[in-house]
């Protein structure tokens, strides 16, 4: 008997090998079905692994579920390829599509969890939850049935009882600060636009400032919208900010690059074993071809991120402020199944348009790939510049004479570390706790009448001047039980307080006008942006005998 058992787990481990390969002459065949077809059949060891297959699916001794064997070999053998092939089940793909393209269907509301309990932060302008007349404060206690609040269940799980087909309906029980009883909501979900660019303004008189959080369907037209509102404000220089964009629509990125370049400049080139040299140049000047620049990437920002921060430095075009992107340079090609899962499989590398490949090295460790930033930081890479990896043998110079390093990633011109100046042990504390988020929230329920009147920056500026909220901050971290030191927090405090009004200014009308312009005075990697930028321009100025516009007055305030 436990002969026959050891047969059958070896036979079926057998078919799950013989499964996983069956796999791969699927997606083989299908990924490169037009560069086969002159060749008629695919090679003899493909076919002879289908005939083996063939021959346990008919001859095995027991019935085999094959399709729960794909669906759990799949994943497996594409981490034998890359980091980024990877196996997209039904729905993990169309939530990536959705979110790529530009919108999803749900209620239409933004919300945070910061005391095991779903608290709306803003509901989106014409949306379902607007029309029903959900609110920014609003508490999420039940959907559906099923009860969201104080019983510890995961944000994404939130996501996905809220998401669901435009025309579904979905019931929704709130607690409204001031109210007794619950409210509810019956929402019909609908379709909801996901903007890419986080917020545009005028940090000063003269400079732009656009966060773009991804490369999505839209963000090409968003940029120019972004650009024309800017210029009509005064921006005569731009600060870009690609930290933590991951990537996303290659197209998308070609487009926006090229906004800042000259006509018939090489963007970004592509080549792999069964894909031949394909370069992308621009086809026209760029609106702000010749328009001062800084670029901020971080160690966070990939793929299209950084096939834009190449373009630009290897055509020595602006500055590129920050710390080493990640290192995703690897092309991935969609391709689809009648079940609607789908793969994303590498078919070629990115290149600069100097030849510097953006990938960084991967080889046979995944582990390795998967915690290279926490080595970065272990090493060092992200609190001294020195500690960044450059290879001789990878060097490159622009026509301006500028030296460059290949291997993985791209290199500011400009180095800022992270920023912990004023981390001390009461921060640690206070932020560990989630605080400042949480009584963020209290704050802006506790004002909500005040705060829905503020239509500008300025406004919530003046709120602040007479709700200073920073004597109540203290009170309620002491209630937490932290013990407070007053010259910890004369250390840390200004930067605590900011964050908090960002916060409140996020709950407010204003969304992320209200929000990253608070944290910008407090961001290290903007404020070397804008000191370059205003270096360069006061020597230009000076050389021309003009007079130096109003500057810098966003980091006095």
């Amino acid at each position: 008997m436990d002969n026959r058992q050891g047969i059958r787990k070896t036979g079926i481990v057998v078919l799950v090998v013989l499964c996983a390969l069956l796999v791969a002459v699927a997606l083989r065949w299908g990924a490169y079905t037009k560069r086969n077809k002159q060749k008629g059949q695919l090679g003899k060891e493909w076919t002879k692994l289908e005939l083996i297959l063939n021959q346990i699916q008919h001859n095995y001794v027991d019935s085999v579920d094959v399709a729960a064997f794909i669906e759990k070999t799949v994943p497996g053998i594409l981490e034998e390829l890359d980091p980024h092939s990877i196996y997209l089940p039904p729905e993990e793909l169309r939530s990536a599509d959705e979110e790529l393209r530009g919108n999803i269907e749900g209620i239409g509301i933004v919300f945070n969890v910061p005391e095991d309990t779903a608290t709306v932060i803003n509901v989106v302008v014409g949306g379902p939850s607007e029309k029903m007349g959900l609110q920014a404060g609003d508490k999420i206690i039940q959907i559906g049935e099923k009860t969201v609040a104080g019983v510890k269940i995961p944000q994404d799980s939130i996501v996905k009882l809220l998401k669901g087909p435009k025309g579904t309906q979905v019931d929704v029980k709130i607690k409204r600060f001031g109210e007794k009883d619950l409210i509810l909501f019956s929402i019909i979900r609908d379709k909801i636009p996901v903007h890419s660019v986080d917020v545009a303004y005028m940090v000063d008189s003269i400079t732009g400032y656009i966060k773009l959080s991804r490369f999505a369907m839209t963000s090409y037209a968003e940029i120019l919208g972004a650009l024309a509102d800017l210029t009509k404000a005064g921006m005569k220089q731009l600060v870009f900010d690609l930290r933590d964009n991951t990537g996303g629509y290659l197209d998308q990125a070609l487009r926006i690059a090229g906004e800042f370049l000259d006509e018939n400049k090489l963007v970004v080139y592509t080549e792999g074993v069964h894909r031949k040299r394909q370069d992308f140049h621009t086809r026209k000047r760029g609106l702000c071809y010749n328009m001062p620049l800084a670029l901020l990437i971080n160690e966070a920002s990939a793929s299209s991120s950084e096939i834009m921060a190449g373009a630009l430095q290897d055509n020595d075009r602006g500055i590129i402020v920050g710390r080493r992107s990640y290192g995703k340079g690897l092309v991935q090609e969609p391709v689809y199944f009648s079940d609607n899962s789908g793969l994303r499989i590498t078919v070629a590398r990115f290149y600069t348009p100097l030849g510097r490949s953006i990938q960084k090295p991967y080889g046979s460790n995944s582990k390795e790939y998967a915690y290279d930033l926490l080595e970065r930081y272990r090493h060092g890479e992200l609190l001294e510049e020195d500690s960044i990896p450059k290879n001789d043998s990878l060097k490159y110079v622009t026509a301006a004479g500028k030296v460059l390093y290949g291997g993985g990633g791209i290199i500011p011109d400009v180095f800022v570390p992270l920023d912990t100046t004023k981390v001390n042990d009461l921060y640690v504390r206070v932020t560990r706790q989630n605080l400042p988020i949480r009584f963020s929230m209290d704050f802006a329920d506790r004002n909500r009448k005040q705060l829905s009147a503020i239509d500008a920056f300025e406004g919530l500026e003046r709120f602040f001047e007479t709700h200073g909220p920073e004597k109540e901050f203290i009170a309620y971290v002491q209630r937490q039980g932290i013990p407070f030191d007053r010259l910890q927090w004369m250390e840390c405090g200004d930067i605590i307080m900011t964050q908090i009004k960002a916060y409140v200014g996020r709950n407010t009308s204003l969304e992320d006008k209200g929000f990253y312009p608070y944290l910008g005075r407090i961001d290290n990697v903007l404020e070397k942006a804008l000191n370059v930028l205003n270096e360069q321009l006061v020597t230009e100025l000076s050389q021309t005998g003009s007079a130096l516009p109003p500057i810098g007055e966003y980091f006095d305030k």
